[in-house]
């Protein structure tokens, strides 16, 4: 795991065409803006887990 450390306003790249910005730091809480290629689907962890689930049961279930 690669870890760094940013401030609000700092971005990260990651390959040639995903930006991660720090948009604002509070109260224990990070908000991040993303922009990448409509073909990237970015989800919060626990929603991608429940998509995978979804996925799983279909896919048994055929």
């Amino acid at each position: 795991m690669l870890v760094l450390t940013r401030k609000a306003g700092e971005t990260v790249v990651v390959g040639d065409n995903i930006r991660i910005t720090v948009i604002e730091c509070s109260s224990g809480f990070v908000r991040l803006g993303f922009v990448a290629p409509d073909e990237v689907s970015i989800y919060r962890e626990e929603i991608y887990v429940e998509i995978a689930k979804q996925k799983k049961a279909a896919e048994d279930g055929e």
